[in-house]
């Protein structure tokens, strides 16, 4: 069977970019150690009641994937502008919102999916109930991918720039507020709670999939605008 001519490059990019990332670091590895640093310090802060950790886990394991998915987001673009790569990428029979949305995906396979396997030990860490490590993991799953495509737009915008890592931070996180507070009170919802696990889950849910389709587009623009 015949592959798309379409698909071809993305699958060659997605290939290209997760040996990339791979090789120069700060990828799955980087993020889980943050993540588990995160989760060591939690109970030297607040002391060890574990009544007081189970209930800030899923608040502090949330704010721990947020940060640790915006490792490495500002050198998403980057070299690519750097050594001409994106020209050619603009110069392509490919979209580039297609293009955006392949290096997005493989920033998240590096990223976001070692923290979502990490997750249910450190929750566990943090004294998190058995019952709710299903659905922090859920939450996790389903709102990491939203992180990483509202980190494109940044990336994007400050493509141009050496040392864009805090100002990509300062654009980005007003966007990520919704996606930490549905995934919080996602990851929080146990059977028998008041707020049902499902209603967040799917606003979480929506909130990826606006994303899904919103980012790229605005993510390429912002590229577009950067090369000429």
């Amino acid at each position: 069977m015949t592959e798309s001519p379409i698909m071809a490059p993305l699958r060659a990019l997605f290939i290209r970019e997760l040996k990339i990332g791979q090789r120069i670091g700060g990828g799955g590895p980087l993020g889980v150690v943050f993540f588990l640093i995160l989760v060591t310090l939690t109970p030297i802060a607040v002391g060890p009641d574990l009544a007081l950790l189970a209930k800030i886990a899923p608040a502090m394991l949330w704010i721990g994937a947020l940060l640790a998915c915006l490792l490495g987001l500002d050198r998403l673009f980057q070299a690519d502008f750097e050594d001409g790569s994106l020209d050619l990428f603009l110069l392509s029979g490919t979209p580039l919102e297609l293009i955006v949305l392949t290096k997005c995906l493989a920033h998240w396979a590096l990223t976001g999916l070692p923290l979502v396997a990490a997750a249910p030990f450190f929750g566990l860490m943090l004294a998190l109930p058995a019952n709710e490590l299903g659905s922090l993991t859920l939450s996790l799953l389903a709102g990491t991918p939203a992180l990483t495509l509202i980190g494109a737009i940044g990336a994007a915008l400050t493509v141009s720039l050496r040392r864009g890592g805090l100002l990509l931070s300062v654009l980005i996180l007003p966007l990520c507020v919704p996606v930490l507070i549905f995934g919080t009170a996602a990851a929080g919802a146990a059977p028998g709670s008041m707020i049902p696990f499902a209603t967040p889950f799917l606003i979480e849910c929506a909130l990826t999939l606006f994303a899904l389709v919103g980012a790229p587009i605005a993510a390429a623009a912002a590229l577009r605008q950067m090369s000429e």
